[in-house]
């Protein structure tokens, strides 16, 4: 399993992502070379705050309209999440506790596979808070957790 990183502020993304790989049998702690992880994912609330990232990574997942935290970063690549369409994944719809999340364009996971433009179901996360739910499930994407897979995850505990 690839490294990653999650930089937040009490969102409880990282420990959503973890749950969803072990289910998969896959880790069930964070594995990351601080200094450079393969996956850097910066949640909302630390975008919002200017947190301080890593100076390097293979591939960072932020919210769109913090792209002035790629000054001075070293990246491969950049996936944006947001309401804008002009970002990666965004949300095109709400129904009740369920949000219609949009690829809006190709990606490659960190395994190399490419996954297509589509729309996916995603729960609602136990926060209500959709940015965050995004940055979730593109995390899981980049890992390599098939989009068809996060319907049915369960992101109403927290760690």
């Amino acid at each position: 399993m690839e490294c990653f990183q999650v930089i937040e502020s009490g969102e409880g993304i990282e420990g959503r992502i973890l749950r969803a790989l072990s289910r998969r049998g896959g880790m069930t702690e964070r594995y990351a070379a601080l200094e450079h992880p393969a996956l850097l994912v910066v949640s909302p609330q630390a975008a919002a705050e200017g947190a301080e990232l890593p100076g390097a990574c293979r591939t960072i997942l932020l919210p769109g309209d913090a792209g002035r935290m790629l000054e001075g970063l070293r990246a491969a690549s950049a996936v944006s999440y947001g309401s804008s369409p002009r970002d990666s994944l965004t949300i095109s719809s709400r129904e009740g506790d369920r949000l219609w999340a949009a690829l809006q364009r190709e990606l490659v996971t960190l395994g190399g596979q490419v996954v297509e433009r589509q729309e996916f179901p995603l729960p609602l996360g136990p926060d209500g808070r959709a940015m965050s739910d995004l940055a979730v499930a593109g995390a899981l994407l980049l890992l390599g957790v098939p989009p068809e897979e996060l319907e049915g995850e369960d992101w109403g505990e927290r760690l």
